[in-house]
């Protein structure tokens, strides 16, 4: 095998190499770090550069040259090589630049630039070009020309691969934010759905006259303190209050009343309810001594009655929690108290 066929074998592997690394870009950077030096390694050029079609204009992207040359500048297609290629959808191989009247000579003075092979990417509708610039005349061979147009059209495929993957992407990302968004209202419909239902329950369990909880609600509610203050070890004491207006009184009435001066009188932790007409439970625990309660709602009624111009009477009757005594057992205990002092 001669030094040719070792060379063209050897750029052949250099050519799979860099169409497997286009394989796995998932950007427009990568495409281009990885065209623009393999373009030069593959003809052994001095310059390389990687242009991108912009409307009518040649966008120089990325290069790799011993010396600066057109990174990032913008040239008309009709005056630029790159264009040439793109708008003919053929390679440009040319020996000297300065004898060729394709070539923009003002725009390459400045440049170390002598020949060049300009390749575009994708024949039916280029979207860029790969160019390739040697400091010394030489024609590039047909090989030469060959290994550039292979790297231009797996560039081509590399490049749709990457719009493809950007749009399923996006789509993704669509996708997950119309999830979230589905998502964010289901938890704010179930929000609202158990916002709803408390507040159902809320009504269901609450004297619609003075806010206080009504018999159902007392009872719900009882029975859980109880079972909390058992587990404390700490004692509760059940009121049992009957209110009743005297001589027709005039002013608040006799349940709102009633509800005020228990408020006044308890702790907003208390359970306090109104079970009809002037019935009302009372609910606590650190009350200390039960007897010293009882008398100062008693001594209360009388205060307000004289502040109010009221003729409230107060019923009481109370039990206090011990081991192994329930809800049910307070409430009798509690209504027998009442009725012996009824």
């Amino acid at each position: 095998m001669d030094g040719s066929a070792v060379s063209y074998e050897r750029n052949l592997e250099s050519l799979v190499r860099a169409i497997q690394e286009l394989s796995l870009a998932r950007d427009l950077d990568r495409i281009a770090e990885i065209v623009r030096s393999a373009a030069r390694e593959l003809v052994g050029a001095d310059g390389a550069t990687f242009v991108l079609r912009d409307g009518d204009r040649c966008f120089y992207k990325d290069e790799d040259a011993i010396s600066p040359l057109w990174k990032g500048l913008r040239f008309p297609m009709e005056t630029c090589i790159s264009g040439w290629a793109m708008l003919n959808r053929e390679p440009a191989v040319i020996e000297d630049i300065y004898r060729d009247s394709r070539i923009p000579y003002d725009a390459y003075r400045p440049t170390f630039v002598k020949s060049l092979v300009m390749v575009p990417i994708r024949s039916l509708d280029p979207v860029g070009a790969i160019g390739t610039y040697w400091a010394k005349e030489r024609r590039a061979n047909e090989r030469e020309v060959g290994l550039l147009q292979a790297l231009a059209d797996s560039t081509s495929v590399a490049m749709e691969n990457v719009q493809l993957y950007n749009e399923l992407e996006q789509r993704v990302i669509a996708r997950t934010q119309d999830l979230v968004a589905a998502n964010r209202l289901l938890y704010d419909e179930a929000c609202e759905r158990e916002r709803v239902e408390q507040d159902i329950q809320r009504f269901a369990m609450t004297d619609e006259l003075t806010g206080l909880n009504n018999r159902l609600g007392f009872l719900r509610l009882a029975a859980e303190e109880l079972e909390t203050a058992r587990q404390r070890n700490s004692p509760c004491l059940l009121l049992y209050l009957v209110l009743s207006a005297e001589g027709g009184s005039q002013g608040e009435s006799l349940p709102m009343a009633a509800a005020r001066l228990l408020r006044e009188q308890f702790r907003r932790g208390d359970l306090l309810a109104r079970l009809g007409g002037g019935e009302f439970m009372v609910l606590t625990s650190g009350y200390g001594d039960a007897e010293a309660v009882v008398q100062r709602l008693r001594t209360s009624v009388g205060a307000f009655n004289r502040a109010e111009g009221q003729r409230l009477t107060l019923r009481i009757g109370h039990a206090e929690s011990t081991p192994g005594k329930n809800l049910e057992a307070l409430l009798e205990e509690a209504d027998r108290a009442l009725r012996r002092k009824g």
